[in-house]
């Protein structure tokens, strides 16, 4: 494992709705906006998480089938439980090796997910793969090298504050390669061309600091899984380092960003 991927955690799929599906679902609606798909697609959803981008395409982007893909066991079953619809199969799958035929769907895409795969080019390679001439491939990505993502930028500058070592596990440095030039030398160097970006914003809100903090001690994701290594005290020295820097009194609201990508298979 990655040393930088350590504390990830990718299960117990209602904490980590509660830490980040929500503010996914605003994204993935403008995401679809954006697409601007044809009806009546077969789909490939990569990463499903806690299904805002499944739960989205299905409402939004008339599909005739949608296959919904994850790597964690956990995030099938939370979604599955939560999507009843005929038109969407769900499998286990790892995006870097997709147990899909050649040229099998219209469009392949991923939601806050690629950043997370190991390979990235390959995780690509294989969205290429299995599409049709003339389909889509498309994704989207937090801006985290630019604080694109307010709350969990906050996060690790408090984390770091306490511990020097932490900055290692910021997203914004492990995930340096999430900013429009980034992305676009990410999708040339897998080969991709004719490549459409753009920056859709949300807003994330809290009506008070305990709301704020509760989703870091559910354990699911990078920061809350950081949490869970940390002794009490250290877990108290960081809610209250975090505490001053977003505020203690009244509500929250940070900015949510994030960064889209378009890419069309050649004919």
């Amino acid at each position: 494992m990655n040393q930088d991927a350590r504390y990830d955690a990718w299960s117990a799929g209602r904490h980590y709705e509660n830490y980040m599906g929500r503010w996914s679902r605003r994204i993935a609606d403008q995401f679809l906006k954006w697409l601007e798909p044809a009806p009546e697609l077969d789909w490939l959803e990569l990463g499903c998480g806690t299904g805002a981008l499944s739960s989205a395409l299905l409402s939004r982007a008339a599909p005739k089938s949608v296959v919904v893909t994850d790597l964690s066991s956990d995030f099938i079953e939370h979604t599955s439980r939560l999507i009843s619809d005929p038109r969407v199969i769900f499998q286990i799958a790892d995006a870097q090796k997709l147990p899909f035929e050649d040229a099998c769907f219209d469009v392949a895409v991923s939601g806050l997910t690629l950043n997370f795969v190991l390979d990235k080019h390959l995780a690509i390679s294989e969205m290429q793969r299995v599409v049709r001439p003339g389909g889509t491939i498309a994704f989207f990505v937090w801006d985290y090298p630019d604080g694109g993502m307010g709350l969990i930028d906050a996060f690790w500058k408090a984390a770091t504050s306490l511990d020097p070592a932490a900055s290692a596990l910021d997203e914004a440095r492990r995930f340096s390669f999430c900013t429009r030039e980034g992305l676009i030398d990410l999708c040339r160097s897998a080969g991709l061309t004719e490549i459409e970006t753009s920056a859709i914003e949300t807003q994330t809100g809290f009506p008070d600091f305990e709301t704020f903090w509760l989703p870091f001690t559910l354990g699911a994701g990078p920061a809350p899984g950081y949490c869970s290594s940390l002794s009490e005290d250290g877990l108290l020295a960081l809610r209250n380092a975090l505490g001053e820097l977003v505020g203690t009194d009244g509500p929250i609201t940070l900015p949510a960003r994030a960064w889209v990508v378009k890419v069309r298979q050649p004919v």
